[in-house]
């Protein structure tokens, strides 16, 4: 096997290990941030509105996580600066 290809291998092990467990984490806290946010509205129902709000803003700031994740795995595949070494032997 050549380098380039051995390259091409590791990168999309990699890309997918990224998403793999870059994901599990903040899907766990969202799934978490969700239940304890029901549980918050049962008690206090009149609150909901400040309890839902608050809660989006979370989720969008757990859900980042995953989406720099993505990113990263996307750079491994597409614009890996690795490549122009392999290609330029």
């Amino acid at each position: 096997m050549s380098d380039l290809a051995v390259m091409g291998a590791v990168a999309m092990v990699m890309a997918g290990l990224t998403i793999a467990i870059g994901s599990i984490g903040p899907a766990l806290g969202e799934g978490w941030a969700v239940a304890r946010a029901l549980g918050a509205i049962a008690q206090q129902p009149d609150k909901a509105n400040v309890i839902t709000r608050t809660l989006f803003v979370g989720l969008a700031m757990v859900e980042s996580t995953a989406i720099y994740c993505l990113v990263v795995s996307m750079i491994l595949l597409f614009v890996n600066p690795f490549w122009n070494h392999f290609l330029g032997k």
